[in-house]
This record gives structure tokens, sequence and C-alpha cells, in this order.
């Protein structure tokens, strides 16, 4: 069902059609399907699509497919990078370093790195094509993750009736949000998993989830909606409690059956709850997987970007590097081993990860949180 054809023209107004219960499932790109939204959609959250690289045919189809199982609202998710500087140096030594280990797997390494997906931040005939494209689908929502999109993407979405919200990491890119006219501020903490989204990657304040949306909620005039370690009803309650709109669960959600995590992912978050006290749930923020800080569960590629680094190797930017550590990620897996460079992203409350269904977990999480608040 599309949105309401009258017009709504207030940040909150178009926020609080968005769901019936303050819970937002992260529009986490390789993982989300249309499944999984419509699940969240249908149980009252607000389910959202991870499109990722500004790429207009994927998300029409992914917009179609969702909208055939679910007549509720539902987000699509983009990336807004900068475009990356290419450094032929760099790059050259990061294909040095993962040479031998594409040996290893009895595949040949590339001999170029690639910027394999396209920013919604990058004024284009392809970032044009995808506001045509989610103008004439109309999903209730899109979000933007690495910051701002193009000058007057926000604009034309408005006037589709689409509320749009925006991944900020601290006060000064939340205030940049507000600025831009978007309905709402994704307040990301430094516990979520997954890519940061800050503007900048080398400017990273890295703060808590919590006094990050204290900060906002006290600070801006549109909703806030908190980010990062929430995996249950008292976590989103909390939330509430220091003025955010609704929550953002996103490792929550990796588990159901509906995602599209992959086994050998799978099997780590598992580990991660069976043994809670253990490395098996540790998570640290890395750049070796893509060019950007991500939170995961640690892989080889950290470390061999911790050795490369001793020797004064930087690792190129985003999203050049993902096009090598992806191209490493299927020499393993053709090499039988799925999980030895696969991206396993996963917040800090990966433990607390609890396997069921989209919709029950929705329902869960609803009423643990009535039960919190009283």
């Amino acid at each position: 069902m599309h949105p309401s054809p009258d017009a709504v023209h207030t940040p909150a107004d178009r926020v609080r059609r968005l769901f019936a219960h303050p819970i937002v499932q992260a529009p986490m790109a390789g993982v989300t399907t249309p499944e999984l939204a419509a699940a969240v959609s249908n149980a009252g959250g607000l389910g959202s699509l991870g499109i990722g690289g500004a790429d207009p045919d994927r998300a029409r189809e992914a917009i179609r497919a969702t909208r055939g199982l679910t007549d509720r609202p539902f987000a699509v998710g983009f990336f807004t990078h900068a475009e990356p500087q290419r450094d032929a140096a760099v790059e050259a030594a990061w294909l040095e370093l993962l040479a031998p280990e594409f040996t290893r797997l009895g595949a040949e390494p590339p001999t170029t790195l690639q910027p394999i997906y396209p920013s919604a931040a990058v004024d284009d005939a392809n970032t044009a094509r995808l506001v045509d494209a989610l103008v004439a689908e109309r999903p209730a929502a899109v979000s933007f993750h690495f910051g701002l999109p193009a000058p007057g993407v926000i604009d034309h979405l408005h006037e589709a009736d689409i509320a749009v919200l925006v991944t900020a990491t601290d006060l000064a890119e939340g205030l940049a949000v507000q600025r831009a006219g978007a309905d709402a501020v994704v307040a990301q903490g430094v516990e979520a998993g997954g890519h940061r989204g800050v503007f900048t990657p080398d400017r990273d304040e890295r703060i808590g989830t919590l006094p990050l949306v204290r900060q906002l909620a006290a600070r801006l005039r549109i909703p806030v909606v908190a980010a990062g370690g929430i995996s249950d009803g008292a976590g989103i309650a909390a939330a509430l409690d220091l003025g955010a709109a609704a929550a953002q669960l996103g490792t929550a959600f990796l588990l159901a059956p509906e995602a599209a995590t992959g086994t050998a992912w799978r099997e780590r978050i598992r580990a991660a709850a069976a043994h809670p006290d253990t490395d098996a749930a540790h998570t640290a923020i890395t750049r070796a997987v893509s060019g950007r800080p991500a939170r995961g569960l640690p892989g080889r590629l950290a470390k061999l970007a911790r050795e490369g680094a001793e020797r004064g190797i930087r690792t190129p930017d985003y999203p050049l590097a993902y096009s090598a550590s992806k191209a490493l990620a299927r020499a393993a897996a053709a090499a039988g081993r799925p999980s030895a460079f696969a991206a396993h992203w996963a917040g800090q409350a990966v433990a607390e990860t609890r396997e069921l269904p989209a919709g029950e977990l929705v329902r869960v999480l609803v009423d643990e949180l009535r039960g919190a608040r009283g």
C-alpha cells in the first residue's frame, strides 16, 4: 500500500506514521530481504531494506517484492559515502599484502581495486535515476548512511511524501542532518554492528548510544532514533526515556530465518550467545574489510591489516578495499573456507541475539518494552 496521499508536512508527523511500535529493523546491506522487512512491518515495527549502493534497478525490484508481502510502511536504506581518493601506491601495497592469501586459496589476486558501490551523495545521473525510482515506487521512508545525500534529494523525496532518515554519530552530524531537512536522525552509538555512519571516517568521536541519544534529543527539533547495542525491551525503554522516538535494532535480527545471514555467520553468532564470557562474543571495529570503520566479529583480514600497518601499509578508501575483501571472501568460499575472510558484522550486544522469526521477535520486544515501562 502506498503512503497516504494526504500531505504530511512535519518531521514528527512523517516519523509517527511509520510504525505502531517504536522498533526499527536496521537496513543491513547484504542481510535484509523483502521477507525480513515485511515480517517486521507486519508485526507493527518498521522493516527496512538495506540496498547499500545507489542501484535504482535493485531498489525498485526489492521495493516491489516487499510491497507484495506487506501493506505496512517500510524503509529503504542507501550509502552516501564520498567518492574514494585514489592513491596508486596505497592500492598497490594493499594488493601486495593480500596477494599471498589469494595464492594460498588457489586464486588469482586482483590487479586493481574497484569502487564497487555508487553513492547517493554524488550528484550524477545515477543518483537522479535512483530518486526517480524512489518517487515512482514511494516507499514510506528512505534512510541514508555515511552522510547526507546529494543536494535536492531530500526535497524530491518529500515531494513524494517519503520520510527521510539520516545516520549521525555525533552532535555536529546531527545538526547537519537537521539543517538538510531530514525528518529524523538515526543516532548510531559506537556499540552498533556494521559500518559506522560517520560522515568523515577519520573523525569519529565513538560516542555511546545513550549519551548520543540524550545529546541529540536535547538539542534537535527532529525525532531521534536510537541505534547501537540495543537487544531487548529494556534497552528500547532506556532509549525512549532519554528522548528517542524509536530504537533501531540490527544484530538482534541476524538469526531470524527471514534474514540472509550466511551459515558461518550464524554459527559465530550462536557461539557468542552460548559463550558470552569468552572471545566468541568479542567484537571490534576495523577498516580492513571495506576501508571504512565497521564493527564485527574479528577475522583474518583485521589481523592482516594490523600487520600491514606495522609496515606502513594503509587500507585504501571505501569502497575500494571492499572490492578486494569481497574477492578474497569468494576465493575462500570456493576453497571450502566460507568463514575465513567473510565480513561477520555484529554489535556489542551480539551475545544477546535470540533465534526467533522476525515477527515473533518484534512481539517479544513489545512485551518486554511494556514490562520495562510499567
